[in-house]
């Protein structure tokens, strides 16, 4: 693949070069033809492709250099990925960094892309809080996401966790969530109390699959390497050498949150991830959460991240619906995670 400068004969058009079909459909995330309208809508050009040739005009020659910038970009990115193609997280981030001339702030994210097993892509932080939690989790032993769903607090987390074990630095992965009631009633539910407890650890199982292969996870799993428990059958342990990440914990009492935090042990790492609004603790208790993250933002080991709508990496529809409903004040209705 190559690019051109301004094409002399045209006074107003760059060519950009590729090597083969495949490179264009890997190059533009699989979907050529809309994603080719999309470059064409956010950074104001017009693209004529014929064969292996894309022609871009626009009013200016900077927006045409800022077109083929974008595309030399993309390669870049793109022969640096293990499967040699981008998702389209990866074309809509770079997109919009050119889109907005912040195109320089990108290789801060893709430096910071998580290695998890070898047969699933790499985990890349989307948003500068995205990119601040990374950090704070690799460089703090204990660290707190805040905010709301969608986010990333317990995915990144998770993907931190499957890399640093992967990679030797962790004997384990502990992953715990509290087993509370929300809006159902674990009695009416059907089994033992085990089969009853495994829906609400249920998103814990769905993104460590995206992190590794199915059987060798459920290995782990076997193994007790890998441990995915409710909150309550954590106490009276101590977690050596292990990376434990605890979600949901707006759903965690005072007690509970101390209990928790107490149980690291040495060369451990924690990660605590929960939204405050979402609080589902009967008979009005208040949430662990917040106080948790008041007494120990002081601490300088301890990191806090905070993270709102607009980190919502789902959907591009989850941060409307996330506004929306935050929109009307007194609103008890929340969103779930």
């Amino acid at each position: 693949m190559k690019n051109s400068d301004d094409d002399p004969s045209s006074g107003s058009a760059g060519k950009h070069y590729f090597q083969t079909p495949l490179e264009m459909e890997m190059l533009f995330a699989g979907d050529f033809r809309r994603n080719l309208r999309r470059m064409e809508e956010k950074l104001n050009v017009r693209t004529n492709v014929r064969d292996l040739r894309m022609v871009i005009s626009a009013d200016t020659p900077e927006q045409i250099q800022r077109a083929l910038s974008f595309l030399k970009k993309l390669d870049e990115i793109r022969s640096g990925m293990p499967s040699l193609r981008l998702e389209q997280q990866d074309f809509d981030q770079i997109l919009a960094a050119f889109q907005t001339e912040a195109e320089s702030e990108l290789q801060k994210y893709f430096s910071e892309r998580i290695a998890v097993s070898p047969r699933k892509r790499d985990i890349i932080p989307r948003t500068p809080h995205q990119l601040e939690y990374v950090k704070a989790i690799r460089s703090a032993d204990i660290t707190f996401g805040i905010g709301p769903a969608g986010t990333g607090k317990t995915y990144l987390a998770m993907a931190l966790a499957v890399s640093e074990f992967l990679a030797g630095h962790f004997e384990r992965i502990i992953l715990t969530r509290p087993a509370v009631e929300a809006g159902e009633s674990l009695g009416f539910l059907p089994g033992k109390l085990e089969e009853k407890i495994n829906p609400y650890l249920r998103p814990l199982y769905d993104a460590l699959y995206d992190m590794m292969e199915m059987n060798e996870s459920a290995d782990l799993l076997d193994r007790g390497i890998i441990e995915v428990a409710p909150l309550a059958f954590m106490r009276g342990r101590t977690l050596n050498n292990a990376f434990v990440i605890l979600d949901e914990a707006q759903n965690t009492t005072r007690e509970q949150m101390l209990m928790f935090l107490t149980r690291m042990g040495f060369r451990s790492k924690c990660v605590v991830a929960g939204d405050p609004t979402q609080t589902d603790l009967p008979g009005r208790k208040a949430s662990g959460l917040p106080e948790a993250v008041r007494r120990l933002e002081p601490i300088e080991e301890i990191r806090i991240c905070r993270f709102t709508s607009h980190d919502a990496v789902r959907h591009s529809l989850v941060e409307k619906i996330i506004n929306a409903y935050h929109d009307e004040p007194g609103d008890e209705n929340r969103e779930e995670e």
